[in-house]
């Protein structure tokens, strides 16, 4: 019965070991291309293999690119927002889990209205805040306009998982003599260790690949470019240096995998309690 049942999904695990590859193939071809010359990679059809391993690649895209710079303002980018994120939604969710004030559910429906607003349509006045605020083409402006916003699935992530835990432990935390910041730092803010892992990488992802906000508040700052802003750099006027392109990606990798790998184990509990709750 059982070698009968393994028969049959045979079918169904070929064709998602199809999909795997698929779904893998433009990595792998990234990876690989960014080995070769450029002649090569144009002139090589369907081969993935490079006939010889061109590692100046990466020292190119590194130095000549101005990688370097690039990454230094992506992490202090990426990480700054995500600090700013996860304080921000963790309090919000909080307050909107636990606390039964005069128009919460009114309040909780225009934050989840706010997620159908297209990001590109608060540019305009964003640039405007960071103007007024004398923080464009600087770093710090970046990081707000990065970080602004209601990031409403992360905040009802947070909403969710606190009405789920029991009263018990504020109730314990009250007669211990904890106030309301206390109580939440030190009680309810460390039993969310999955909600803040599932933030962390999921903003730090969309930060390290931010695009439009790097270009437009950097505008006038080139050295403040990130690395997703930085791939310009291999646009010529008359030529595409494609295989520094691709290690160039392949460099602005390696953080977002080592951050992930790290997290996973939180993220797949954030998600999974989540979908329970």
């Amino acid at each position: 019965m059982i070698k009968g049942q393994r028969f049959r999904r045979l079918p169904l695990h070929a064709l998602l070991l199809a999909m795997g590859v698929i779904w893998v193939y433009p990595f792998v071809w990234m990876i690989l291309s960014s080995l070769k010359t450029n002649t090569e990679m144009i002139n090589g059809g369907i081969r993935l293999l490079p006939e010889v391993l061109q590692w100046e690649n990466y020292a190119r895209a590194w130095k000549l690119a101005n990688f370097s710079d690039y990454f230094t303002n992506t992490v202090i980018i990426a990480v700054s927002s995500v600090i700013i994120v996860v304080a921000m939604c963790a309090l919000t969710g909080y307050a909107m889990g636990r606390v039964n004030f005069p128009g919460r559910n009114l309040l909780i429906g225009a934050i989840t209205a706010s997620m159908f607003i297209p990001k590109g349509y608060t540019l305009i006045p964003m640039y405007i805040i960071i103007k007024q605020l004398g923080l464009l083409n600087t770093l710090p402006g970046v990081i707000l306009a990065e970080s602004s916003g209601a990031h409403v699935l992360f905040i009802l992530l947070f909403m969710t998982y606190f009405q789920k835990l029991p009263n018990e432990l504020e109730e314990a935390a009250e007669m211990d003599g904890c106030g309301y910041l206390r109580t939440f730092l030190q009680v309810m803010l460390p039993l969310s260790k999955p909600m803040l892992a599932t933030t962390a990488i999921m903003q730090f992802i969309w930060a390290w690949n931010a695009f439009l906000i790097p270009l437009v508040f950097t505008l006038s700052k080139p050295n403040l470019r990130t690395l997703a802003v930085g791939m310009f750099s291999f646009v010529g006027e008359h030529s595409i240096d494609w295989v520094g392109m691709c290690a160039g990606a392949a460099l602005s990798l390696i953080p977002v995998m080592i951050v992930f790998i790290s997290l996973q184990r939180y993220f797949i509990e954030g998600v999974s309690g989540s979908i329970k709750g």
